[in-house]
């Protein structure tokens, strides 16, 4: 008979997703995550399998958490530029403020694992393309309703947005001057007038 679990394992998923943000894939051992879960290595392996797949959940988790946030900011009835400019401006934000050391766990995963990993490449991937898809939805409402210039191309402004976002997490991270991120966000954001 099959022992039921003693645990939560959506809020040791949690818990895990927290760990790898802060620490990394390689910098978290499966020692850590026995500590840091308060639960044992055996049930780790039978809940998650092993410590590259947990993270992969963890870094499933993470879309879950954040996709929802980003298609309703994007796709609010009414004027679309000013919801694409208030979200760019978020993540300048994010990137200058206290958190900024934790970045986003998408763009960390992409700087660590993405270049080495199959799997992690598929989901870094995956998330730029539905953030990509958001973005580039919105250009073309705002441009049918006359809001982006006739010249500028939607598909390719969403890129520039998403390279962007991610840049500034990278950056961010790394540099104690908000403005730095800040000015760059403004810069691009004039290219949608």
């Amino acid at each position: 008979m099959a022992r039921t679990k003693e645990f939560d394992p959506d809020a040791v998923l949690q818990a895990a997703l927290r760990l790898f943000w802060q620490h990394g894939y390689e910098a978290t051992s499966m020692s850590d995550l026995v500590e840091h879960l308060g639960i044992g290595r055996a049930s780790i392996y039978a809940t998650f399998g092993s410590k590259h797949q947990l993270y992969l959940r963890a870094l499933d988790r993470y879309g879950e958490l954040t996709d929802p946030r980003l298609l309703d900011e994007l796709s609010q009835p009414g004027a679309v530029l000013p919801a694409v400019r208030a979200l760019v401006r978020r993540f300048a934000d994010e990137a200058s403020s206290e958190q900024r050391t934790m970045g986003c766990f998408v763009t960390n995963t992409a700087a660590e694992l993405a270049s080495h990993d199959a799997e992690a490449a598929r989901r870094v991937e995956a998330s730029w393309d539905h953030l990509e898809t958001l973005l580039h939805s919105a250009l073309v409402r705002a441009a049918a309703r006359g809001e982006l210039p006739g010249a500028r191309d939607p598909r390719a402004l969403a890129r520039l947005l998403i390279v962007l976002m991610q840049g500034m997490r990278v950056v961010g991270k790394a540099s104690a001057d908000p403005a730095r991120v800040r000015d760059a966000a403004e810069q691009a954001l004039a290219l949608l007038d």
